[in-house]
């Protein structure tokens, strides 16, 4: 049986570690520097100093010249901006090509502008998520005004030739909006090299805090504020400026060398990790692109025949931390938008995990990591008990003694299934701290809308000490889908169903 030894974490692409100079200069402005710059004293003054110094740095980092750069809150924010930029664009040129394997901050943001009006023209990446400058060129209409396309994926690490493609958009007269959140850090990022009219960052991608994002705006593209009731930002974004978060930003612009001096290290660990899970399992199927056309330390690989969400929570028991390709549990059967767009079916999709690894990842916790996954995938590793849709019968249901814990990550109004009868809710993201709650002397069943959590939380609880754990698989929505009558007659009926909304506050796994 393996056993927890060391903590790896490989969700780079989610979010990274704050870096200590980054902290250190925030806990400085947090502590000397909390006037608001819109404020005429000096106090004020040196809180402007501040944001314009920091403007200067990130500016720096990217090429660009300081007055093109907007700070946001995050990402997100800077994405959404295309709202109200898209309805700038002659009534002649409202069509959007754009790539179907956008982050949902960019797809939701062009999927309001449809609802507006705007017309949509997919483009068609390969099986590895590529989509070639000659496709763009192919899909071109005379009614396209803008080109959406990111920098790099976050699932498979697929980069794309934003240069070739910004040269298209201009040569046409239109605008390209590109998505560099998982560029920058990772690859050299130059906008005005690579031609592009707006790009979008942010800075927890890179070391740095979360709540604080920025906007590139190419001096002379058409603009128009997304956020309305100040004069922040050149009045281009109201909204009292978060000093603090956006001077970590700037400090972790200025560490973006270092992280690219790592960059083909991290490439090289990255290839050794591909061989290694190859050899140990030849059925795997790598859905990233090598060497120069991704990103230095992500891979996408699918097992066939595995449950992503089984897989994730074992290696997460072994102290591994990665992503499922598959969507979160959002109370819908739905698999990755960016695997299926790639071809991949549902159910290689839902057998697919996400490896993003960090720069500093050292030789010894590679190694690590490779075991760990010869010991989970060979299933040689430590596992709970997986109790199918079809075996949840009546008899299970009402078993003496048994406590069904039902997780949730929404509040009840907007439940999309029923729990089970006699079940206790609890939020997933705050799962430990309702431990007391939970008995250790009866047999625990851990269910879910979907299957995606309860894997990851029953073995969350296995490692704090629960032995007597089972979960089920594909979640309430599989046991709906498999027992449809068990399911009308029993889900949300029986009178012990716990009611306490005090446990869907969002919180942390600890």
């Amino acid at each position: 049986m393996f056993r927890f030894r060391r903590q790896v974490y490989c969700d780079n692409n989610a979010t990274t570690q704050v870096s200590k100079t980054v902290r250190k200069r925030m806990r400085e402005v947090l502590a000397h520097c909390y006037a608001n710059p819109s404020s005429p004293y000096k106090m004020a003054h040196q809180a402007a100093g501040i944001l314009s110094d920091a403007r200067e740095r990130l500016a720096k980092a990217i090429n660009a010249p300081p007055q093109t750069i907007l700070f946001t809150s995050c990402a997100t924010e800077s994405n959404n901006t295309l709202r109200a930029i898209a309805p700038l664009l002659s009534d002649k040129r409202r069509a959007v090509l754009y790539n179907p394997l956008e982050h949902p901050a960019m797809l939701e943001t062009l999927f309001h502008l449809r609802e507006q009006g705007f017309s949509m023209i997919p483009l068609t990446p390969d099986r590895l998520g590529r989509i070639r400058p000659e496709e763009v060129g192919q899909s071109w209409r005379e009614d396209v005004g803008l080109l959406v396309c990111m920098a790099a994926n976050n699932e498979t690490g697929t980069l794309y030739d934003i240069k070739r493609m910004a040269g298209i958009a201009r040569a046409h007269g239109a605008l390209f909006f590109c998505d560099m959140v998982q560029a920058l850090g990772k690859i050299p990022v130059d906008v005005q090299d690579c031609g592009v009219d707006y790009a979008s960052f942010s800075a927890h991608k890179i070391h740095g805090p979360k709540g604080v994002g920025a906007l590139y705006i190419r001096e002379g593209a058409p603009f128009a504020p997304f956020m309305l009731g100040g004069h922040q930002e050149e009045a281009r974004r109201a909204g009292t400026e978060g000093l603090h978060n956006i001077a970590g930003f700037a400090a972790a612009a200025d560490e973006i060398p270092h992280l690219l001096s790592m960059a083909d290290e991290l490439r090289l660990k990255r290839e050794r990790f591909v061989a290694a899970i190859r050899e140990m399992f030849p059925a795997c199927v790598i859905n990233s692109p090598a060497a120069d056309e991704c990103q230095p330390g992500t891979v996408s690989v699918t097992f066939p025949g595995t449950a992503n969400a089984v897989v994730m929570g074992q290696l997460d028991y072994c102290g591994v931390s990665v992503a499922a390709g598959s969507a979160c549990n959002t109370g819908e059967d739905a698999p990755s938008h960016v695997l299926t767009a790639m071809g991949l079916s549902r159910e290689e999709a839902r057998a697919t995990l996400r490896i993003s690894f960090p720069h500093a990842l050292s030789d010894k916790d590679l190694r690590y990591v490779i075991a760990v996954f010869g010991e989970v995938l060979s299933g040689k590793g430590s596992r709970v008990t997986v109790l199918q849709p079809s075996q949840l019968t009546e008899e299970v249901l009402f078993a003496p003694d048994i406590f069904i814990i039902d997780l949730r990550r929404t509040p009840k109004s907007e439940y999309l299934l029923k729990p089970l009868p006699d079940s206790k809710q609890f939020p997933f993201f705050s799962i430990g701290k309702h431990l007391h709650e939970i008995p250790k002397n009866r047999p625990i069943l851990v269910t879910c809308e979907t299957g995606y959590d309860a894997p990851v939380v029953a073995y969350y609880l296995k490692r704090k000490g629960y032995t007597r754990l089972t979960f089920l698989m594909w979640g309430i929505l599989g046991w709906k889908l498999a027992q449809p009558q068990l399911y009308a007659r029993f889900a949300r009926q029986h009178p012990g169903v716990e009611d306490d909304s005090t446990h869907t506050q969002p919180g942390k796994l600890s």
